[in-house]
């Protein structure tokens, strides 16, 4: 059989696909061998060519993201809003397979990847041959994966129908495989497209309310109503205090701007407080430093809540608009009381003088700062169980 290289019969190559034969196509990444992913005497002829081990299971070229329901089931919302950012590009995205997929494709498993590569060539095969490819990369089990048509005809000549020469591939890595059919999920492979860029692309989909008000206001209530719905809940109060205990980058940068502040590796509080508290300058450089390490922490929980396939979470902090983490927040809730209320509230709490907790009142923002700032307000002046009530309602409408 002599293999037929071209650059521009397209339909030529979608015919033989067709009828079973196989053709390999270019990527953005490397050169794929592709068949018929629906025909199992294809899919044989692929395992057979490249030498692969009938264990591997292979995965599957689509044009879209439209192509997960029809060959996949149960895929979650995060399925797609990968795809939707990635795709066409060098993503496998494994979910659960629906019947008609093969078991020689699948390997005998309940699952298949799905792959839409980013060369237009292919992409046009694909809609041309009206079905999806079983398309490992196009080289003997083993063997460097090609990047150009060339390499594949020196491995396959006469052994294969065609190939389409779309040029040289520009990335020369494999695609990068996340796991997306059970939770957590996890990259298989790493790839041409970075992990940081997936857990991030996961994470910016996620719904984050920011809670934000005084202290002896009933934010630990609204918290709590958001982790009954399986809301991450982040205190940058507490991480704030572990970092301090145990971040170095960040112990390192304020001993960088304040020597003599960290101590052993310890932060030297009197020392530090000392300078900043009597130099607005220097307590905004302090801010600065903190407020930035503080927000990459987050972004790291975050990425790693979405990766175990969460999708909603809740940032408490006091200087949540200040300090800019409500950009994070789709939506910022204020929760507000009268000043006795939360006097009241705190001397029970925290056993302390009147006076002390009217001092620590004070010294926070007032009501008004957070009617102008947050998206809504929670207000609560009666009882714990009316509270909850309204947490829910708002909560509730928020994430509709």
């Amino acid at each position: 059989m002599d293999t037929l290289i071209t650059k521009t019969k397209i339909d030529a190559g979608a015919k033989i696909i067709r009828r079973g034969g196989l053709v390999a196509v270019p990527t953005e990444t490397v050169y794929g061998l592709a068949g018929n992913g629906l025909d199992p005497e294809a899919v044989e002829k692929i395992y057979e060519v490249k030498g692969r081990p009938a264990v591997k299971p292979l995965s599957l070229m689509v044009p879209g993201p439209e192509a997960m329901g029809k060959y996949c089931r149960d895929v979650p919302k995060a399925a797609y809003a990968l795809a939707k950012k990635f795709w066409p590009g060098p993503l496998t995205i494994v979910l659960r397979s629906r019947a008609l997929v093969p078991e020689i494709v699948r390997a005998g498993g309940a699952t298949v990847g799905l792959r839409c590569p980013d060369h237009k060539k292919t992409l046009k095969l694909l809609k041309a041959a009206k079905v999806p490819f079983a398309a490992p990369s196009a080289n003997p089990s083993g063997a460097p994966s090609p990047r150009t048509a060339l390499e594949v005809k020196t491995y396959f000549d006469g052994k294969i129908d065609a190939i389409i020469d779309g040029g040289e591939c520009g990335l020369g890595r494999e695609s990068t495989i996340i796991d997306m059919s059970k939770k957590p999920y996890k990259i298989l492979r790493q790839g041409a497209l970075p992990a940081e860029d997936i857990a991030d692309a996961l994470a910016a989909e996620m719904r984050i309310i920011g809670i934000t008000g005084g202290t002896g206001c009933g934010k630990t209530t609204a918290l709590e109503r958001l982790e009954k719905r399986g809301a991450l809940i982040i205190d940058c109060d507490r991480v704030y205090h572990e970092m301090l205990e145990s971040d170095r980058d960040m112990l390192g940068e304020i001993e960088q701007w304040f020597p003599g502040a960290v101590v052993d590796g310890k932060l030297d509080r009197k020392e530090l407080g000392a300078v900043v508290f009597a130099d607005e300058t220097a307590l905004e450089d302090l801010n600065r430093i903190t407020h930035k390490h503080i927000d990459n922490k987050i972004n790291g929980m975050l990425r790693d809540w979405a990766m175990a396939g969460g999708t909603l979470a809740a940032i408490d902090a006091i200087a949540l608009i200040e300090s800019g983490i409500s950009k994070k927040c789709c939506a910022t809730v204020g929760v507000v009381a009268d000043n006795n209320t939360r006097i009241e509230r705190i001397m029970a709490r925290d056993n302390i003088s009147r006076e002390y907790a009217m001092m620590r009142v004070n010294a926070q923002q007032n009501t008004e700062f957070y009617r102008q700032n947050c998206d809504h307000i929670l207000e609560n002046n009666g009882s714990v169980r009316d509270f909850k009530k309204e947490c829910d309602a708002l909560f509730t409408e928020v994430l509709k």
